[in-house]
């Protein structure tokens, strides 16, 4: 506890405002905005950029503590690589040279678990062209965790000729766009996590969990500079990420209600939960900020990859409203709140 009585919440965790504020004021206090030119702790950017010769070197890091371990779509191990890297490519760091990954689990873990863990963790590297160089394991007795936890560090280059992309770079008229739909990831974990169930008409409930770089690679050789703003929609879903984009950039947003893909299955159990798809997370998606004139290019190259298909212009920047995140439904607008609570702890 704090001199001033202040105790950490759950909300702490939630990837909204009062994280930004806890990690800004505590963890990053005094932290440089950049460093060398590059971008630094004190950004508050997915990872920290550094010139490396030639090209820029991008350095993240990021824990795991996902509960169920195993849900629908992936598990621990597979959100563990994809999360890292994922981070990596939403600054443009597509070359992932290589991740590390600390393992702490609890005594009497099902040595099975972690087998299928590491199975998944092999096949996350695969797809994302990467693999573990090195890590640490730790064993905790029984209770003092809840069965695992795992944190990975990953180092990737920016493309050559390239600089980094910030989560800071929007200017009024820019265009928003979304690598797929939003919401499966957070939706398949509580549905699972609450034994929950929609209509059987809906659809099955996954989560969207899967390493970016190569979708993202396809968008930077499109667009090139004119991808000028890039984030991962995790904690806090869409309307936290773009109130951060907003924010740091100085512009409002605008979202078009009818343009924003969501899949039936997660739009059933949102409105059974009385939640918004865009205050649920995402651990496969990317939300990207596009000069206008390139959109249709970079929207064309998202299409052509797999996990692009789904890809949406859904919306543009303003110089109105700065910081602020606004629906239009078709019939009228509305304020999008960032979630003050936490709609579902551990969710990665």
């Amino acid at each position: 506890m704090s001199r001033d009585g202040r105790r950490i919440e759950m909300r702490h965790g939630a990837g909204g405002p009062a994280m930004r504020e806890l990690v800004g004021s505590l963890f990053a206090r005094g932290a440089p905005m950049g460093i060398e030119g590059g971008v630094g702790l004190g950004a508050l950017d997915d990872g920290a950029a550094l010139r490396l010769g030639e090209r820029w070197l991008v350095f993240t890091t990021d824990g795991h503590v996902i509960d169920p371990p195993f849900f629908p779509g992936g598990d621990i191990g597979r959100l563990a690589v994809c999360g890292a890297v994922n981070d990596l490519a939403v600054m443009g760091a597509t070359d992932v040279l290589g991740l590390s990954l600390a393992v702490v689990v609890e005594e009497g873990y099902a040595h099975a678990d972690l087998e299928r863990i590491q199975a998944s963790i092999e096949a996350a590297c695969r797809e994302a062209d990467t693999r573990v160089l090195t890590g640490d394991t730790k064993v905790m007795r029984r209770g003092e965790i809840d069965g695992v936890v795992l944190t990975t560090s990953a180092i990737g280059l920016v493309r050559e000729g390239g600089d980094p992309v910030r989560d800071a770079g929007l200017r009024p008229e820019d265009e928003i766009l979304v690598t797929g739909t939003i919401g499966d990831h957070g939706m398949a974990v509580m549905t699972r996590r609450h034994d929950l169930s929609v209509g059987a008409g809906d659809g099955e409930l996954l989560s969207d969990v899967a390493p970016l770089n190569g979708l993202i690679a396809a968008a930077l050789a499109a667009g090139g500079p004119a991808v000028v703003a890039m984030k991962d929609p995790t904690r806090g879903g869409v309307a936290s990420a773009l109130h951060e984009m907003a924010q740091k950039s100085g512009v409002g947003v605008v979202l078009e209600e009818e343009r924003l893909p969501v899949r039936p299955a997660v739009r059933a159990a949102c409105e059974l939960l009385g939640i918004d798809p865009l205050q649920v997370a995402n651990e496969g998606k990317a939300l990207l900020g596009v000069r206008p004139e390139a959109s249709d290019a970079v929207l064309a190259a998202l299409h052509a990859h797999p996990l692009g298909k789904h890809a949406r212009r859904i919306g543009r920047c303003t110089a109105t409203r700065v910081g602020s995140l606004i629906l239009d439904t078709g019939f009228g607008r509305r304020l999008v709140t960032e979630s003050e609570g936490e709609l579902l702890p551990r969710i990665c």
